[in-house]
């Protein structure tokens, strides 16, 4: 059996480890990837019509909407190597990749409704605080790594 939020959810800690959010956190978040994670019955996932009627074939591994917000989560957090995300969640490797290329658009979706979404620039991030005016401390993660500079001055600008 494998990791499922229907066994996280009374372990706060753990879930705090897996997925970097609280209980209330996640359950605000689901309710965001839920609605914008409903697939449209007459297309298939590769957006073709659909020829036969919806719930046919094999059933898939993640089931339940709060088991695949659990996976992107556990992979957007610790990013593991997907053989390690196999045996966390019990199943095949190709279809965590599989998992992984379909969940990460409707994370990235869900996390644009709830206005969530990192900024990618350092300047937007401070417009985004004087549009706010909260007062709020930014801290932005990055990591300093040398670089190979040209040695001529007039190359290195």
């Amino acid at each position: 059996m494998g990791l499922t939020y229907a066994r996280l959810k009374d372990q706060p800690k753990k879930l705090l480890a897996l997925t970097g959010l609280t209980r209330a956190e996640f359950d605000d978040l689901l309710v965001a990837f839920t609605k914008v994670g409903q697939p449209n019955a007459t297309l298939t996932q590769q957006v073709q019509p659909r020829q036969r009627q919806v719930g046919g074939g094999r059933k898939a591994t993640l089931q339940l909407v709060e088991d695949r917000l659990l996976f992107i989560l556990v992979y957007q957090k610790t990013y593991p190597l997907q053989e390690i995300m196999s045996e966390l969640f019990d199943m095949q490797v190709s279809k965590v990749n599989d998992w992984i290329h379909r969940l990460l658009p409707v994370l990235r979706d869900a996390l644009d409704e709830l206005q969530m979404l990192p900024e990618r620039e350092a300047q937007a991030v401070a417009q985004a605080q004087t549009q706010r005016r909260t007062g709020q401390t930014v801290i932005l993660d990055g990591t300093e790594r040398r670089r190979q500079r040209p040695k001529s001055p007039k190359k290195q600008t």
